[in-house]
């Protein structure tokens, strides 16, 4: 009956220390463990492709209004910019970028042209990251999971009533 007892105790006790969220690792361990509780706690989307030319400024692409990828043919087009978090997991990812103040309409002759009745705005998504944090014993790390706003599209609206 004790064996059983000891058993049970040092199966609650391995649970309770593999399951602390707050457990340290140290700063080679960092990655692997995050890697782990992201995929296990904390999945991640697929991250869109980034157009190389991402550090030029964002244009309202009239002229090339397109009909094939959905982030070219919206009324309200974007464009998808990497963005860097130090300290986090993953530390980069993919957000999206407006490109028109207002929305892609077509005219009566057929012609694209930006309209100002309606507003490109942002569509929002959270996300969970996994932060490095410093333990007390100040060499060692946990992750804590922060939740991060994310832009993943832009879409029509229409423009708020002061």
């Amino acid at each position: 009956m004790e064996t059983q007892v000891m058993a049970v105790v040092a199966l609650l006790m391995g649970l309770a220390w593999s399951s602390n969220p707050n457990r340290c690792y140290e700063e080679g361990e960092l990655s692997k463990m995050a890697s782990r509780k992201l995929a296990t706690h904390y999945p991640q989307p697929q991250e869109p492709a980034v157009v190389p030319d991402h550090d030029s400024p964002p244009e309202c692409p009239l002229d090339l209004y397109s009909l094939w990828d959905l982030e070219e043919r919206s009324l309200s087009p974007w464009r998808y910019v990497s963005r860097l978090m130090e300290d986090h997991y993953p530390s980069t990812y993919v957000e999206a970028q407006c490109l028109c103040s207002g929305c892609i309409m077509i005219n009566s002759t057929g012609s694209a042209v930006l309209s100002h009745d309606y507003n490109s705005a942002p569509v929002n998504q959270t996300r969970v990251f996994l932060k490095r944090e410093r333990c007390a014993d100040g060499k060692t790390y946990y992750l804590k999971p922060v939740s991060v706003v994310v832009v993943v599209g832009c879409t029509c609206a229409r423009p708020r009533l002061a």
